[in-house]
């Protein structure tokens, strides 16, 4: 029996490490885990507590919709109000999604077709490029790279795409190469898709992760941005929510109605409780979150000034809760996967080859932040005497920097 939309997808690259990673462990041997970015903190108490509350009201257990309540549409609407003074109506131009994921793939699913084709930079989030090929599109990758102009290659993978792309799907700050961009920029992309009759779609994942002064703006802050696209928010790392799945795509009414309409098919939305609690996130106490960006940036400064100083140099990303981190120079040969199970091997560190965001991430392996300081510290010593241990003590001398945190 053959499955066509199943053959379109690739071998899961990580599927290899996780099972070195998960011999290992079975071995008994002590791996440290900067693979998957999955926070490793709790969620917040008064969040937690607000579930237990609805919870046990019988009334919340039953089938909710599919769109999300509208108290929790319109905590989402607020949200924006309060941090980007962006107006949207909860009844038109809000959709809850169960978590991020299901809703790029679900839009892609209703504004796609057999054919049709769209645009994501590489590296990127996996789920940024398969879903446009789970939709049955073709998908053009444009380079995000040190020292390339995005906007220049755009223009050039736009001329060259028969027929004509539909869709931009691009996410800031950015995940895996935390590149962090500014309001003209977004201002560029509306102009960009207007001339070339675009449809944008903006993952806003890391919203309130950034350090050293720098604050990303909301591609909706850009006047006419509801014309032509949507924006995904999500709870998952700015409340450390993740297991819980509450997302929100915001802007365009005419796609956020295709998207509810696809998704009155698919499901009946999230458990009410936790929309409930949801609300309660967004319309309480904010410090959680600042204590989460906190706790990030010590865990960045941690792993970069323990990895500087075995020479590995890496510029601190400004936003995000990753370090994208070069190959160093006598490793560069190996790739992102053969250098990604040395570490694994050798230093009993787990990280994410490049090369599994696309292939223009080979020369690269991304750090999640979900370790702490004591065993980021520990990681830093493993990697030390693996370093030594190859007798590559060259790498001292090797710039292997990323001279750039913005995409020009």
């Amino acid at each position: 029996m053959e499955f066509p939309r199943i053959k379109r997808l690739p071998p899961y690259l990580f599927a290899t490490l996780d099972k070195m990673k998960m011999e290992a462990r079975r071995a008994g041997e002590d791996i440290i885990d900067f693979g998957m970015g999955n926070p490793d903190q709790a969620s917040p108490r008064h969040v937690v507590d607000k579930l237990i509350e609805a919870a046990n009201k019988s009334q919340n257990h039953r089938y909710s919709s599919s769109r999300g309540i509208y108290k929790l549409r319109a905590a989402i609407c607020d949200w924006y109000r309060r941090r980007f003074d962006v107006e949207l109506d909860p009844d038109s131009e809000a959709v809850v999604t169960i978590g991020s994921k299901e809703g790029l793939s679900h839009l892609a699913l209703a504004i796609l077709g057999p054919g049709e084709v769209a645009i994501c930079p590489s590296p990127t989030y996996p789920i940024h490029q398969y879903s446009i090929v789970m939709a049955n599109a073709d998908l053009r990758v444009v380079p995000l790279m040190p020292g390339q102009d995005f906007f220049a290659s755009l223009q050039e993978t736009v001329r060259q795409c028969w027929p004509k792309p539909k869709m931009l799907l691009i996410s800031f700050p950015h995940n895996p190469t935390t590149t962090v961009v500014e309001l003209e920029f977004f201002e560029r992309v509306v102009d960009f898709a207007r001339d070339n009759n675009l449809f944008v779609v903006h993952d806003f994942a890391y919203a309130d992760l950034f350090f050293d002064g720098y604050r990303p703006p909301s591609f909706l802050q850009v006047p006419g941005a509801k014309d032509i696209g949507v924006e995904f928010f999500t709870l998952s790392k700015s409340y450390n929510m993740p297991g819980w799945r509450v997302g929100f795509a915001c802007g365009n009414p005419e796609a956020l109605t295709a998207l509810s309409r696809l998704k009155s098919y698919f499901d009946y939305g999230i458990f009410q409780p936790i929309q409930i609690a949801a609300i309660h996130a967004l319309n309480g106490p904010q410090d959680c979150v600042e204590e989460i960006r906190q706790r990030y940036l010590v865990r960045r400064d941690v792993l970069i000034d323990g990895l500087e100083r075995l020479g590995w140099h890496i510029p601190r990303p400004r936003g995000t809760m990753f370090v994208w981190a070069p190959v160093p120079e006598p490793f560069r040969d190996m790739g992102s996967m053969d250098f990604a199970k040395f570490l694994l091997t050798e230093a009993k560190v787990s990280v994410s080859p490049g090369i599994g965001f696309g292939p223009y991430g080979d020369d690269f392996v991304r750090f999640a932040l979900i370790e702490n300081e004591q065993r980021t510290r520990q990681a830093i010593r493993g990697i030390r005497r693996a370093f030594g241990g190859a007798d590559t003590r060259a790498v001292n001398d090797a710039n292997v920097g990323w001279a750039w945190q913005r995409v020009s």
